[in-house]
Parts: structure tokens; C-alpha cells; sequence
């Protein structure tokens, strides 16, 4: 075979490598299935509930190219007692309310194979945990600290009691008084312990206003996962 049709033949076949590569490898866009929220309510810890967090990572996603799967928020809610004739309400779990993965994020690295991965040895860090444009968040070091990320999650992912409030009133308050739990993105704190590092459970918040979270380290960015 002359050597130009050689060559051709080269070329097509590394042409049609690369197209298959581009339709199915993870390479952001339509594959993101998970970012951090490039803002928060702007109103502090109140985000409207689970549904207005569910719709501010929706909307986000949907700048970015990514509005045709189903995004929710990474945020647990405690159940509550029955009151008199009023019955209780179940917890609401943020292992719970994600699907199933797994979960890449807008540059196509993986972050989880699953949801058990996702709770013990994931690949969070603050060089993969991006919002949904695919950048990067600021963390301990920076000016300013963003790394406290809201989810009111133990370490596994699930609700707390609801003796002590860890989720600003199921994420409807935005003043001084209540907390949240907060996580860290990029692992990092003022020690080395497990809490400092922890990506979901590390501390609660000094209060739920705007500025609350800002004096804790952060600005109200929520965890957000392609559910479906």
C-alpha cells in the first residue's frame, strides 16, 4: 500500500479515537455530575429548604450545560417529635437524596464510585471539589476562607438528633440564632484531626446569618449531586 494511503488510513483511525473518546469519557458539561455551588442563597443558611437548595444547584447546573439531569443538595434535615396531635417527621438523609453514582466533576475527575465511597475514601480535595464552571474554591490560606460547606450531615452521610439544631431550622433560617454542620472541601483545618479534615462533618457554624457563616469560614456553598 502506498505510503499516503497509509497515512489516511493513520489519520482516520486516530480521527475516530478521539470522537469516541469525546462522547464517552467524562470531560465536564453533560457528564458533571458533581460541583459546589458557585454562590449560596446570598441569604445566609436560609436556602429555602431542601427544595430551594435542590434549585439553586439546578440552576447552576444549567448555566453550565448540565440542567438535563436532576441535581440536589448534600444537606440533611433532623426529624422532629410529635407534638400533641401534630405526628413527628422522619429525618431526611443527604446519603439519601443523591442517587447512587458515580460522581465525576467538571474537568471529568472522579470523586466517587458510589455512595460508600463517597463516605470512607473518596477523592475530594480542594483541587477536585469545583464548582459547577469548573473552578476551583477557595480554601484555609486563601483571602477569603470558603472552605465550610453546608450539609448538617454526620460523617456517614445522615441526619443528627434533633435535641440540638444542626441545620439553621431545615435550612430556613438566616439570622443569629441556630448552627449548621459544616464540612471542610479542601480537608484542611488548624489541626490534623479527623473533624478538621472531614469533607462533611467538621464543625458547626457560629450562627446562620450571611455573616454567621463568613466569621466561621464560608459563604453558604452547598455540595451538589446528579441524583439521575
Amino acid at each position: 500500500m502506498p505510503k499516503s494511503a497509509l497515512l489516511a488510513v493513520a489519520l482516520a483511525g486516530a480521527t475516530v479515537a478521539l470522537v469516541t473518546a469525546c462522547a464517552t469519557g467524562p470531560t465536564g458539561g453533560q457528564s458533571m455530575s458533581f460541583f459546589i455551588s458557585s454562590t449560596g442563597s446570598g441569604k445566609g443558611a436560609d436556602l429555602g429548604g431542601l427544595a430551594g437548595a435542590d434549585a439553586l444547584c439546578q440552576r447552576l447546573a444549567g448555566t453550565a450545560g448540565a440542567g438535563g439531569k436532576t441535581w440536589r443538595a448534600y444537606l440533611s434535615v433532623p426529624p422532629t417529635f410529635p407534638q400533641g396531635s401534630t405526628p413527628g417527621v422522619a429525618a431526611v438523609n443527604a446519603r439519601d437524596r443523591i442517587g447512587t453514582g458515580p460522581w465525576h466533576n467538571a474537568k471529568g475527575d472522579l470523586i466517587a464510585r458510589d455512595l460508600a465511597h463517597l463516605h470512607d475514601g473518596n477523592n475530594i480535595s480542594k483541587a477536585t471539589a469545583l464548582d459547577e464552571r469548573g473552578n476551583p474554591v477557595r480554601g484555609r490560606g486563601d483571602n477569603p476562607n470558603e472552605h465550610d460547606i453546608l450539609t448538617g450531615s454526620r460523617a456517614d452521610g445522615s441526619a443528627f438528633a434533633p435535641q440540638t439544631d444542626t441545620t439553621c431550622g431545615a435550612w430556613t433560617k438566616s439570622g443569629a440564632e441556630g448552627s449548621a454542620v459544616v464540612g471542610h472541601h479542601d480537608r484542611n483545618g488548624p489541626m490534623p484531626e479527623a473533624w478538621a479534615t472531614s469533607w462533611n462533618f467538621s464543625h458547626q457554624s457560629a450562627g446562620c446569618s450571611q455573616e454567621a457563616l463568613v466569621r466561621t469560614g464560608g459563604s453558604g456553598r452547598l455540595y451538589c449531586f446528579a441524583a439521575r
